[in-house]
């Protein structure tokens, strides 16, 4: 291990990383594939580039996939296979974490002891896993929720499934168990003391970032031009996993309303879709765009697939305003990349969202998911030219306080001080 019995601190070597039910190397906006994947790419990048190698843990999908890929220089990502070669649903995973745990223990056999200096572990599932594996190999364990079952089941769309007890137990199980756990906000945090029983000494707040290089102002004309949009819209768009939880029939309801109350915009009116359906989403997959029938908006309502990339960024800078109205978000990556590109954002006044977007200065929060609500705030932002240039403005410089250099820097920091703490109770012990 990198780090001594005689209180030397220092950065890992190899961290470990946990994330069993979806790969950093998936497009976000589809299946379970969402922030938490670009969390995990971004992070591991990072590391990578200032000498920590990280090995991303996580099941294999497909007999096609490799047993190991690079997803970048110094960061590899291990497919283990558990189970069928087919994704499987959260609820089917659990079933499967004995068969994937006897694959990264079996991976780590094959090295000499000590190869991984830290278990950094994603979702509760990783979390079951990295528990098991911090025993055996003898390191400490910083797990990140992202969400918490008792969070989402407070706040349940309609019709939504709540979260089973199964998963609030092992949710109890690896609270209790990890050496460190890292909070998106402080709303998080408090969330993991007050539901969980959480130490408070273990719980660090560490705020995910944005690629700044990537997600920049831009031509709002040659974005429009790119993605076959027209060039005189209002542009209202949702990007994400289209599922109850991420709520974007929130927006289709409020540009029915916005409609009646300006039938003028029927003309103009784009409400722009991007995404797959994801969760409980999957049990209907074209019931958003039977809402949009149904509320007679079919015309204005475009759907498209996730957009990697560049393609993303259109969508950012071809927006005149984003919506984020979830109804539990940890953080909200969504609302600081549409920042990032000069995009107000509206989003609900839930989770970690209100740190994402400053109120009345980035963007505008809404504190319920009424229709008439969201159709007055989307209608504040992006029929008012001057409240949107300004507005604009302070959401680049919002988003500039972000980036995944300081979340790196942050996370390092807590990897050093679970060591550090991890190895004083060894000492104890001894």
């Amino acid at each position: 291990m990198s780090f001594s019995l005689h209180g030397i601190r220092r950065a890992p070597r190899r961290v470990a990383v946990m994330s069993v039910h979806t790969s950093p190397l998936e497009q976000p906006g589809t299946g379970d594939a969402g922030g938490m994947n670009v969390y995990i790419s971004e992070t591991a990048q990072e590391m990578a580039a200032r000498g920590v190698g990280v090995e991303v843990f996580t099941r294999a999908t497909s007999s096609d996939q490799p047993p190991v890929a690079e997803l970048a220089p110094g960061v590899l990502v291990r497919h283990i296979p558990a189970g069928p070669f087919e994704p499987l649903g959260r609820d089917e995973l659990p079933a499967q974490l004995c068969a994937f745990t006897s694959g990264v223990l079996r991976t780590e056999a094959f090295h000499e002891p000590g190869y991984y200096d830290l278990i950094h572990s994603h979702y509760w599932l990783s979390g079951q896993v990295g528990w098991l594996a911090r025993d055996r190999w003898g390191v400490p364990l910083v797990h990140t929720a992202h969400t918490l079952a008792k969070v989402k089941n407070a706040a349940l769309a309609d019709g939504d499934t709540p979260e089973p007890r199964t998963r609030v137990i092992g949710e109890e199980q690896v609270v209790e168990e990890a050496d460190s756990l890292i909070a998106n906000t402080a709303v998080e945090a408090r969330q993991l003391i007050e539901l969980y029983d959480a130490d408070p000494r273990e719980v660090h707040t560490v705020a995910p970032g944005v690629d700044l290089k990537r997600f920049t102002p831009g031509s709002k004309t040659a974005a429009r031009e790119a993605l076959g949009l027209p060039q005189d819209a209002v542009i209202m768009a949702f990007a994400g996993r289209i599922q109850p939880l991420k709520a974007p029939d929130v927006l289709l309801y409020a540009a029915a309303e916005l409609l009646r109350q300006r039938p003028e915009l029927a003309s103009r009116l784009v409400v722009l879709i991007v995404g797959g359906p994801s969760g409980t989403g999957l049990e209907q997959p074209q019931a958003l765009r039977e809402l949009a029938v149904s509320l007679g908006i079919e015309r204005q309502t475009w759907f498209m697939p996730p957009q990697p990339g560049q393609s993303l960024v259109n969508v950012y800078r071809a927006a005149d305003v984003v919506a984020v109205p979830s109804y539990n978000e940890s953080f909200g990556l969504v609302a600081l990349e549409a920042q990032a590109c000069g995009t107000p954002v509206v989003a609900a006044e839930v989770g970690g969202l209100p740190v994402a977007v400053v109120h009345g200065v980035s963007g505008l929060l809404v504190p319920s998911h009424a229709g008439p609500d969201w159709a007055s705030a989307l209608a504040n932002v992006a029929l008012r030219p001057d409240r949107h240039a300004e507005l604009s403005t302070n959401a680049v410089t919002h988003a500039r306080r972000f980036s995944w250099q300081r979340t790196t820097d942050a996370l390092l920091d807590t990897y050093t001080q679970a060591t550090s703490a991890f190895q004083r109770a060894l000492e104890v012990a001894v």
